[in-house]
């Protein structure tokens, strides 16, 4: 919390020596890489339906400009489902797993015209934690705290209002958490799932 303090009260002061300030509203679509689990443990087993699924997201953004530059941080609620064939003693089922959370992402970003490109650091915040997909504590300690990553994209801006943008978002810490053990073995579990976002907002 103090962090954020400090971070909210820099952007403050730096506010005056920004040529241009705006606000705005963002809504998109998402693909992302379905998280793998790879337990074959025992008698459970569980394998993603599909590879990719689709999501969406909806936030507020501020752009922070002077002359051709500009920052842009971002606070987006952003939603997905991924569903799984699971195997257990009691036979197999599909399950599917909701992900909730908050993407802050803080972009840097360029005006070439109506063209802009930008990139930064991104954090995600888990919000609650999705369903066991088998019964074990684990999978609910596996989705606690923040994760770190990167966007980067490039878009249009329509008469100044409009903001059309593509983005790609990466995972720079590596690993979910650490580990999550089931029948006394470790199973790295990836922090952050590749994913695409296409989005419009409206900027005032």
């Amino acid at each position: 919390m103090k962090k954020l303090l400090v971070i909210v009260f820099t952007v403050l002061i730096a506010l005056p020596a920004f040529a241009q300030f705006n606000f705005g509203l963002k809504v998109g679509a998402t693909t992302t890489t379905v998280p793998t689990y790879n337990i074959t443990t025992g008698a459970n087993n569980i394998e993603a339906v599909k590879n990719a699924g689709w999501g969406f997201q909806g936030g507020v953004f501020l752009r922070l400009g002077l002359k051709s530059v500009y920052i842009q941080p971002e606070i987006v609620f952003a939603t997905n489902s991924y569903e799984y064939d699971v195997t257990t003693v009691s036979g197999t089922d599909i399950l599917k797993q909701n992900f909730n959370r908050l993407e802050i992402p803080l972009l840097l970003g360029i005006k070439l015209g109506p063209l802009h490109i930008n990139a930064g650091p991104s954090a995600t915040v888990q919000i609650g934690s999705p369903k066991a997909l088998i019964d074990d504590p684990n999978f609910v300690e596996m989705y606690r705290g923040a994760t770190y990553g990167f966007s980067a994209g490039l878009g249009l801006d329509i008469f100044k209002k409009i903001i059309i943008d593509a983005r790609y978002n990466g995972s720079l810490s590596g690993k979910f958490g650490d580990k999550v053990t089931i029948d006394g073995q470790d199973f790295k579990i990836d922090s952050r799932q590749p994913s695409f976002t296409l989005s419009v907002g409206l900027m005032f």
